[in-house]
């Protein structure tokens, strides 16, 4: 599973060959959700709300990155690092 960003402690992570719909993993203490990378919504998981809200900010930035990394990742090639919220 790369990691593809990593900000105030929350991992961005992709995996390669996921299911439907494109979307990203965010890893924050002991909470992970799982982001779609269209809506910006949880599809499965759960974050405390400002982690959540820093994963909308950093993900509405950088929506056509993940797109590109998300089919990158669906043939099986490393995603681009893309850069934190700052």
């Amino acid at each position: 599973m790369p990691t593809i960003s990593t900000f105030y402690g929350i991992l961005i992570h992709m995996y390669w060959q996921e299911h439907h719909p494109p979307h990203f993993h965010a890893l924050y203490g002991d909470f992970e959700a799982l982001i779609d990378i269209r809506t910006l919504e949880i599809i499965r998981g759960g974050l405390p709300g400002r982690a959540l809200a820093l994963i909308q900010e950093w993900a509405n930035l950088h929506r056509q990155e993940l797109m590109e990394d998300w089919n990158l990742c669906q043939t099986r090639q490393r995603p681009n690092k893309i850069p934190p919220l700052e």
